[in-house]
């Protein structure tokens, strides 16, 4: 039998497992039932970007019922949309979702483009994102290769080389698979076997559709691949939060700038974040004062050790920079994940000695 029979037969053989166990996702149709709008599969993608399911379910229905169209969302304040972001994480993401919008409705009359290569021209739109967009709402056969598909590949032709040095072969092993019909099915069908049964550490090979033919299965070295090489160890840097408090209640709070950690999101007034002893640079003259708190955190490439000092201000206190923002109108749940444990560990606020 010829490689692309085989071939085809694997894929035909996962998508019949796929009518049968597709998971049920909020931005999916059902398997055959045709593309999906090209709105939902983008914004799902975009979120999904290193995060999980689970994490991103909730923050898709929430934007999608706020900005139901790409019309809505790209007249939406920036600090609505970074608001509702908050907490996914990833916060360039959040800008480049507004600017790609905006582009989608200035230059495409709110329709996105179809092809691959034109979608990778929008912001935040690189060549997996685009591949999914092609493949899950218009049809096209383009290989959809996540971090599933690479486990799934890895495992099923036993490939030995380790991650990210793999990644070519991956992608051919992946690109062989694909097929010309329900391309969009088969690329959701990969990553659910990837997620569901072709899992990190405990693959279920028993109930896998793919069982048979799989190299790392037939040598009982599933769970050992992909591998990977060795990750560099993360630095710790440190750093100083400002929380103050004015005498009514307001909380003073400023917008990061729009490049770089965190941008444009709001947050406490803080140092740089350095591995050396930070500077200090509060907000505003004040008693400043350290009650010992400290919050920790990691980012993608570092872990962040902070202190958080507070002070109660005056109501004619004048910020440096920031704003002062009401007890009526702060809402905490706003804030990205580390300026939340900021406030969290302020409260209730400690009293001074």
């Amino acid at each position: 039998m010829r490689d692309t029979d085989v071939n085809m037969d694997l894929s035909e053989t996962l998508l019949a497992w796929y009518d049968v166990h597709a998971r049920h996702l909020p931005w999916r149709v059902q398997p055959g039932a045709g593309t999906a709008d090209p709105y939902r599969v983008w914004m799902s993608e975009i979120m999904l970007q290193q995060t999980t399911v689970a994490a991103v379910k909730a923050y898709f229905e929430a934007f999608t019922t706020r900005w139901p169209t790409v019309w809505d969302l790209a007249a939406a304040e920036d600090a609505d949309v970074m608001a509702a972001w908050a907490g996914l994480g990833y916060y360039a993401r959040a800008r480049n979702l507004l600017k790609c919008a905006r582009m989608v409705v200035s230059d495409f009359d709110g329709e996105f483009p179809s092809d691959r290569v034109e979608l990778q021209k929008l912001p935040g739109v690189g060549p997996y994102t685009s591949a999914a967009i092609a493949a899950i709402a218009f049809g096209a056969s383009e290989t959809v290769v996540d971090g599933n598909v690479e486990r799934v590949m890895a495992r099923l032709r036993g490939i030995e080389a380790p991650l990210p040095l793999a990644k070519p072969e991956l992608v051919a092993a992946a690109e062989a698979l694909t097929p010309m019909a329900r391309a969009g099915d088969y690329a959701q069908a990969v990553m659910d076997l990837g997620a569901t049964i072709c899992s990190p550490k405990s693959p279920a090979c028993g109930i896998c559709p793919w069982r048979d033919p799989c190299i790392a299965r037939a040598q009982g070295r599933a769970a050992e691949l992909p591998r990977k090489l060795p990750k560099a160890q993360k630095p710790t840097r440190i750093g100083i939060a400002y929380i103050a408090r004015r005498e009514d209640g307001a909380f003073l709070l400023e917008t990061r700038p729009a490049k770089g950690l965190l941008g444009g999101m709001l947050g406490w007034p803080s140092t740089d974040w350095t591995e050396e002893t930070p500077k200090a640079a509060p907000p505003l003259q004040a008693d400043w004062w350290d009650p010992g708190l400290e919050i920790r955190h990691t980012f993608t490439h570092f872990h962040l050790r902070m202190q958080v000092f507070l002070a109660d201000v005056p109501i004619e206190a004048v910020p440096d920079r920031g704003r002062f923002v009401s007890k009526h109108q702060f809402k905490p749940t706003a804030l990205p994940t580390v300026m939340k444990k900021a406030i969290s560990v302020a409260t209730p606020w400690p009293a001074r000695d």
